[in-house]
């Protein structure tokens, strides 16, 4: 069974910066997809930025300049370096799993990320 643990939340000031750690475990494809949504309250799940495990990425117009994303293949585990964060970053983050094949997602639990003014 696969368990997505995300770590590295908390509180901090605009324009200060976090980095966020999802350890992955369980038996995982190695072909996968790997990525970050947050979720503000009343608002919609929405992506942060995505990695291949062939290192390819993706990010969300808001986090294209201020964040990025990496993965260690070796450990299982997925980061994102938020920087220059600014109070609407607040919100609910979840690591997500896409394994391709058979095609199957899973969830972490969410690590709480408040930017106060």
């Amino acid at each position: 069974q696969v368990q997505l643990v995300e770590s590295g939340g908390g509180l901090v000031q605009a324009g200060g910066s976090l980095r966020l750690s999802c350890a992955a475990s369980g038996t995982i494809s190695s072909l996968n997809v790997m990525a970050w949504y947050h979720q503000a309250p009343g608002k919609q799940r929405e992506l942060v930025a995505s990695i291949t495990s062939g290192g390819s990425t993706k990010y969300g117009d808001f986090a294209k300049d201020r964040f990025s994303i990496s993965r260690d293949n070796a450990k299982n585990t997925l980061y994102l370096q938020m920087n220059s964060l600014k109070p609407e970053d607040t919100a609910v983050y979840y690591c997500n799993l896409l394994v391709v094949s058979p095609r199957t997602m899973y969830w972490g639990q969410g690590t709480q990320v408040t930017v106060s003014s």
